[in-house]
């Protein structure tokens, strides 16, 4: 580990122990180790560049923490399967890159992805999407849709926020999940689909099973093979390398570069990201975009990050 690495956790364990023992001196602190900083080596020695060792992607995974190494290593015995995967975790912490990776390791890696987001799809419309609807199906059906089941022929649906769908849907992917087909909205026939399934949420769907607004049996049907992603918070390092690479994407765009001094990536680690790996990649185009020097301190950080 070099001299900046060791100072950078240095400074993130002891702003996360005045954090939790005597918040109120957080402030101080922290304008206390922006002034060591500005002291230390920051202006003789450039901050490792964006995008180091840890940074190189698998598969679109960035890190190499013992929770993200253990995720790797389930992802490539769940890859080969068929069965479906159900991925579990908190909102931005990356369930549809980690669908992405299953597919592209899996041996439907050539056919189609198709993604859908459950929730922001209305109820009314949820169906004929998933499952098509033929012309005069209903009022602006002025052609045949084939659904995204049959688009996904051969490859991986993966449907995000599975924990929204509504029980009547809920009921018609249950029977696509063990028939094996599908019936567009307004068709008599059904159509045989052969699509492996990946859902996602970030609810718990056990309770949700226990005070009914999830069918027992399709939770059943789709955690076979089960994921559950760590938050940020827990990713220690990561958090770092994640921040540098997401800076450097940002800054090239404006043809500044920029990096962050040791303070502001132990104030980062410290911080608790309750938006996870989508917060962090928000904050750092932020900050690309206002920053007022070449080096990022910790008062240009938001407020909430600051605070953790």
């Amino acid at each position: 580990m070099s001299a900046h690495e060791d100072l950078t956790a240095a400074f993130a364990a002891l702003l996360q122990r005045v954090r939790d023992e005597a918040p109120e001196l957080l402030p101080d602190l922290q304008q206390r180790l922006q002034q060591v900083a500005d002291a230390v080596a920051v202006a003789k020695a450039p901050a490792a560049p964006a995008g180091g060792d840890d940074a190189e992607p698998w598969h679109g995974l960035i890190g190499s923490c013992p929770p993200m190494l253990d995720l790797r290593a389930r992802i490539g015995k769940f890859a080969p399967a068929n069965a479906p995967v159900l991925i579990t975790g908190e909102s931005g912490t990356g369930k549809e890159r980690v669908a992405h990776a299953i597919h592209e390791l899996s041996k439907r890696a050539k056919a189609p992805f198709v993604a859908e987001n459950c929730a922001a799809i209305p109820e009314t419309l949820l169906e004929s999407v998933l499952f098509g609807h033929k012309k005069g199906a209903f009022t602006g059906a002025i052609k045949d849709h084939l659904g995204h089941f049959v688009e996904a022929h051969g490859g991986t649906i993966f449907l995000d926020e599975i924990g929204e769908m509504r029980m009547p849907m809920q009921s018609k992917l249950l029977r696509t999940l063990q028939e094996g087909e599908v019936r567009a909205v307004g068709d008599s026939k059904t159509r045989k689909v052969d699509v492996r399934v990946i859902a996602a949420t970030n609810q718990n769907l056990e309770a949700a099973v226990k005070a009914g607004r999830f069918r027992e049996d399709l939770y059943f049907r789709l955690n076979v093979l089960r994921l559950e992603l760590p938050p940020l918070r827990a990713r220690g390092r990561d958090i770092v390398v994640l921040a540098r690479r997401f800076l450097a994407e940002a800054s090239a765009k404006t043809g500044r570069p920029l990096s962050l001094s040791p303070a502001c990536e132990a104030a980062l680690m410290a911080a608790k990201w309750p938006g996870n790996v989508r917060q962090l990649q928000n904050e750092m185009q932020r900050l690309a975009a206002l920053a007022d020097g070449p080096v990022i301190e910790v008062p240009e950080l938001s407020p909430d990050v600051r605070a953790g």
